[in-house]
């Protein structure tokens, strides 16, 4: 009888085991199956971005909208980082992922469209 309850017994944790990596595989999968598909989204929205044209004195205005708190009002740094000649530090694409995700903390994300994303782009361009 021990050993038939013993049997039974490997075969419930087997049983439990199992079930827990399906799940824990499931899940992982839908992780990366939803990172996969946001990174397809944030190359999409790169692209769009560097396909446009920027404007300085929009992105200058939204510079001082979004970034002066950390940046300071001549981009020299306060909280955050001196941003003149950023643009020999990091290619654009780099900007852009820091801008739209804060890789860096306590960098906040922000959600831009292409267009000011382009603009304030075009605005760093000029700080050397």
């Amino acid at each position: 009888m021990t050993t038939s309850s013993s049997s039974a017994a490997e075969k419930n944790s087997l049983i439990l085991f199992l079930r827990k990596f399906f799940i824990v595989s499931l899940i992982s999968l839908i992780f990366a199956v939803f990172f996969y598909l946001n990174k397809g989204e944030k190359s999409n929205f790169i692209i769009k971005t560097l396909e446009l044209n920027g404007s300085v004195k929009e992105g200058y205005s939204l510079f001082k909208m979004n970034c002066v708190g950390c940046h300071g009002i001549t981009a020299r740094g306060l909280v955050g980082p001196d941003l003149h000649s950023i643009t020999q530090r990091l290619n654009d694409k780099e900007i852009i992922k820091q801008v739209t995700e804060g890789l860096t903390p306590p960098m906040p994300s922000f959600e831009i469209d292409p267009q000011n994303m382009a603009n304030l782009l075009q605005y760093l361009n000029t700080l050397k």
